[in-house]
């Protein structure tokens, strides 16, 4: 009988006894610039195409390159990495929910005055995550169950950094093309947005509608037109369809599809010659403002149904994992409070009394502004004292759960797939029917609802990416402590800098807009009016409510990208459906050239960077494009009809370039393999 083996014990990258320089001012000041320039990046992506990508991968190599210059160190590295990715995640959070105050009807607009309440909602939400996770680092980071993915990807990239200067290079190139491409179409040189109407009635015979059997009835006449919307030239679009890969851009599209290939024609066909005959006379009826009108007015109330289908089953399929990541939330804190103190560099995190204080202040402070959102109304002031309590302890007991089941399934399937707009549905939902039961209706109910869902929310996305960047910590041999000292400084920078990009967006385009459409903040938004405040089109949610169901029973991989896709605009969905296949053409010209594993690493590496490159580039330039049309700056510089064979030569160029740039960087076949990177 041989005996069992003992395990080894975990040794970190670099010794828990080494004196490297981590925590020095270059590394914390790299980490707080990309925090910003992610966080609006990804800010920018959300609101315009529904999705957000994780920023660890691009803030290791940019922070990387950047140190390298410097002769910075390894630790030096994960701490400007772990600052740097954070803003991504306080984005994510506060796309979702910010937003929904102004869709909702109870701001105006994004203006100065609601800097500071904005400001306050990111800044506790992300404190709330980072101290959540710091009571359970110690015993999450050591679970064997917990393979951290991107984790460990982000880990061996930066062990890997002498490939760091190459990778630096493929995303900045990638960058300037992806941002001057934008321009280009900002400025006119073509035209990034092509529609074209389609009369439908032309494309045969037009159908009479019979109401009976009988042929001395009369039939009623259909007839109309619709709208075909060929792929937005987006370098941002584009990117996103290649990071999430051809099945996934083909569900996203496969919504648009549905929304307008048949719901759109199908409504103007038949609903069209009434409204044109209601008409006042000499005034018809634009055909393609009706079928915009039918858009928004009917087809993205039903696809407010599918998406809230689509976040509750997706937190059903991962009702186990829930369930375990509460039940260890439960254990792990336990374990924390009982460890004592550590005494390695490596196992140092903030104080238990320091957390636990931080927590307390919080709370206050939370407690204080909800009293703020629901004093707004006409209610009593114990009414008022006691609704902010309720949703002040909610938002903490809910935070501080969903903090723990954020990080258990960010350790399982990475923070790419993390269903952060699910957990926040699920915040939204109790706290509506909190408020419901106190007595708070109307505006100050909606408000405080919203106030809720949006601490929890950025606290979960938070929570989520600093586990993971934890995790890198703990392989590389990084101070936690000093990690997550580094994170709240991102967490301050982030929330005080990304109410710009969102006001320079809504000014410039409008939230809910089709350039802008927002749909997780348009989804909060009508969910809060209509429970709280009486005010939804239930008939149509309704509809999309069995539209979702009917996806599940037909075995729909996400009924919520699907629904997702109904609710952006067709060219948006399109062109991420177009990403996607450029995704795949990519791989296959990759597996007809016979690479080895190492050179069909390094092509998917380079093709994640370029990708990546292409999105920050957008985002970058549109945001300065943004702030100028919300100026009231005319930034069409070229005055001309932009031909249709403009748009189709540069997305010709884009596709051109996203297929070339990773097949070059294959590399020979005696070189090693770099680390394979996971967005």
């Amino acid at each position: 009988m041989t005996p069992l083996e003992t395990p080894k014990k975990f040794r970190s990258y670099v010794p828990d006894k080494t004196d490297m320089r981590e925590f020095t001012f270059r590394a914390v000041l790299i980490g707080l610039v990309l925090t910003g320039i992610l966080g609006a990046a990804n800010a920018y992506l959300g609101l315009r195409a529904g999705m957000t990508i994780a920023a660890t991968y691009p803030a290791a190599v940019i922070g990387m390159a950047l140190l390298k210059l410097m002769r910075g160190s390894l630790l030096e590295e994960n701490i400007a990495r772990t600052i740097g990715s954070i803003g991504e995640s306080v984005a994510a959070g506060a796309i979702f929910t910010i937003p929904a105050f102004v869709l909702s009807g109870l701001w105006p607009g994004l203006t100065a005055d609601k800097y500071w309440n904005s400001v306050v909602l990111m800044v506790i939400g992300g404190t709330l995550g980072i101290l959540f996770v710091t009571l359970l680092r110690r015993v999450m980071v050591e679970d064997p169950d917990l393979p951290f993915p991107e984790s460990v990807a982000a880990s061996e990239i930066h062990k890997a950094g002498q490939q760091g200067s190459q990778a630096a290079k493929i995303l900045f190139a990638n960058m300037a093309f992806g941002g001057f491409m934008n321009l280009l179409g900002a400025i006119n040189v073509f035209n990034p947005n092509n529609s074209f109407p389609v009369d439908i009635g032309a494309l045969g015979r037009r159908l009479l509608l019979r109401t009976s059997t009988n042929p001395n009835v009369a039939t009623t006449v259909t007839g109309g037109a619709s709208v075909f919307t060929a792929p937005d030239v987006s370098p941002a679009y584009l990117g996103v369809g290649y990071i999430i890969g051809p099945r996934l851009a083909a569900l996203n599209f496969a919504g648009g599809v549905l929304a307008w290939g048949l719901l759109v024609p199908l409504l103007t066909f038949t609903v069209g010659p009434y409204l044109q005959q209601n008409q006042p006379a000499g005034q018809p009826l634009s055909w393609t403002l009706l079928a915009q009108s039918v858009y928004f007015s009917i087809v993205r109330p039903i696809a407010v149904g599918g998406m809230l289908v689509g976040a509750s089953f997706t937190l059903f399929r991962m009702r186990k994992q829930l369930g375990a990541g509460i039940a260890r939330a439960v254990s792990d804190l336990k374990k924390s409070a009982a460890s004592h103190a550590a005494t390695n560099r490596t196992e140092r995190d903030l104080g238990a009394r320091t957390v636990f204080a931080g927590v307390t202040v919080v709370l206050v402070a939370m407690v204080g502004l909800y009293y703020y959102f629901i004093g707004a109304g006409n209610l009593a002031g114990s009414t008022v004292i006691t609704a902010a309590i309720v949703a002040a302890l909610v938002m903490v007991v809910l935070g501080f759960f969903f903090a723990a089941v954020s990080g258990n399934l960010v350790g399982m399937i990475g923070s790419s797939n993390n269903p952060i707009s699910g957990l926040t549905l699920c915040t939204l939902v109790i706290a509506a029917l909190l408020m419901v039961a106190l007595g708070v209706s109307g505006a100050s109910g909606v408000a405080a609802v919203l106030g809720v869902a949006a601490v929890v929310c950025v606290s979960s996305a938070v929570a989520g990416e600093m586990l993971q960047d934890l995790k890198v910590g703990h392989i590389l041999g990084g101070t936690p402590a000093k990690m997550q000292v580094g994170d709240l400084l991102g967490i301050l920078v982030a929330s005080l800098v990304l109410f710009f990009p969102l006001a320079i967006l809504d000014k410039a385009y409008h939230f809910g807009s089709a350039a802008l459409p927002a749909p997780q903040a348009g989804l909060m938004a009508m969910l809060s009016k209509g429970i709280v405040g009486g005010d939804m089109a239930w008939p149509l949610v309704v509809v999309g409510i069995l539209m979702g169901f009917a996806l599940i029973m037909v075995e729909v991989k996400s009924p919520m990208l699907f629904s997702v896709g109904m609710y952006l605009p067709l060219g948006t969905t399109f062109a991420i459906f177009v990403g996607g296949m450029v995704r795949w053409v990519t791989d296959r010209l990759r597996d007809q050239r016979g690479f080895n594993e190492a050179q069909r690493a390094r092509v998917d590496n380079a093709g994640v960077l370029t990708a990546s490159g292409l999105i920050a580039g957008e985002a970058l330039c549109g945001l300065v494009i943004a702030a100028l049309v919300g100026a009231g700056r005319d930034v069409t510089l070229v005055k001309w009809t932009a031909p249709f064979a403009g748009a189709l030569a540069a997305l010709a160029l884009l596709i051109a370039g996203m297929v070339w740039v990773p097949l070059r960087n294959a590399g020979r076949p005696d070189e090693p393999a770099p680390p394979t990177a996971i967005m």
